[in-house]
């Protein structure tokens, strides 16, 4: 059975928020959606809000998951919620770059892999 993996789509007018990775190497200069692995007896939404917190600082609120999963490698499997923020201070703790997308700049960065079946449905929840 793979692990599970939640990562957030944060949304703030009408733009999604994408973060670039400083590591590991592999990965390093790619972007991806905040988010990381649910620990032994933490929910999703849970695990979700501490990872965030932990990579941004802010706490966030889910609004509802996206539809499908993706796998990563052959040991995890990832989901992603939509979320959102009251205060809107983040700051890259675990990466060296934060942009705010709209629905058409989605493919101006270069996704991680596992990220990218979530895209075509997050142009529809940006789109106006």
């Amino acid at each position: 059975m793979r692990k599970p993996v939640v990562g957030a789509a944060v949304v703030r007018d009408g733009r999604l928020l994408a973060c670039r990775r400083t590591a590991p190497p592999a990965a390093a200069g790619r972007w991806e959606l905040p988010g990381g692995k649910v620990e032994p007896g933490e929910t999703p939404e849970a695990a979700l809000v501490r990872e965030v917190r932990e990579e941004l600082g802010v706490d966030v609120t889910v609004t509802g998951w996206l539809a499908g999963s993706a796998e990563i490698a052959d040991t995890h499997e990832l989901t992603v919620a939509l979320a959102t923020v009251a205060v809107w201070t983040p700051y890259p703790l675990e990466h060296d770059r934060l942009r705010w997308l709209r629905a058409g700049e989605l493919d101006d960065v270069d996704w991680l892999e596992p990220d990218r079946p979530f895209l075509t449905e997050l142009r529809g929840v940006l789109a106006p």
